[in-house]
């Protein structure tokens, strides 16, 4: 009887431990969407926020917003912002322009990802129309123009962590593409010796 208690006991114990585990996996996989969203809404890390357009409030307060730019080793690419710099009305809109170059011998592939110091600020600092997270493709030697238009929520005057703020810097990281890189590897026919393909 004992026996039978015991054997029962064990059972529970492992449904238990099957439940946690495929539990906390399922959680694991939820993690990155949930974070990126929790980045969102909140601007937690500098990630900045998504609109439509402007509010339609401007308000008297100027603010400097400075661009910077930045290439992962492995992109054979140059870029940078073509203005260091806009000084803007908060609530106004405004457009920057980053110019991207591919430096290689190559066709290539390039995504970007961006935040903005101070991390605050991220909740605050709108974008109407951007580049990051899209696909870039750029052959060898070719140059494109990519523009940021975007405002500042006015509702950052209200925020006490960011009274004293003057400046706002944007920050894009370009990255290789390696999933499109595969894509065209992947489709690519391969040539036989001989001429056949």
């Amino acid at each position: 009887m004992a026996a039978n208690g015991t054997h029962k006991g064990n059972i529970s114990a492992l449904t238990l431990c099957l439940g946690l585990t495929f539990g906390m996996l399922g959680m694991s996989f939820a993690a990155v969407p949930l974070y990126q969203l929790f980045c969102q809404v909140t601007g937690y890390a500098g990630t900045t926020q998504r609109a439509d357009d402007s509010t339609g409030l401007v308000l008297n307060r100027q603010m400097t917003v400075r661009f910077n730019a930045n290439t992962s080793n492995e992109l054979d690419w140059e870029f940078q912002p073509a203005q260091r710099s806009i000084t803007l009305k908060v609530g106004d809109k405004a457009q920057a322009i980053y110019r991207a170059k591919n430096i290689g011998s190559d066709m290539s592939f390039g995504t970007a990802t961006f935040n903005v110091s101070p991390g605050a600020a991220g909740v605050y600092f709108n974008k109407i129309e951007c580049f990051c997270f899209t696909e870039q493709k750029l052959q060898a030697g070719q140059s494109v123009e990519m523009p940021v238009l975007f405002f500042i929520d006015p509702e950052i005057v209200n925020d006490p962590l960011l009274k004293g703020t003057k400046t706002i810097t944007l920050s894009y990281t370009f990255f290789p593409d390696e999933d499109a890189e595969r894509e065209v590897s992947q489709s690519t026919p391969v040539s036989i010796e001989g001429g056949k393909s």
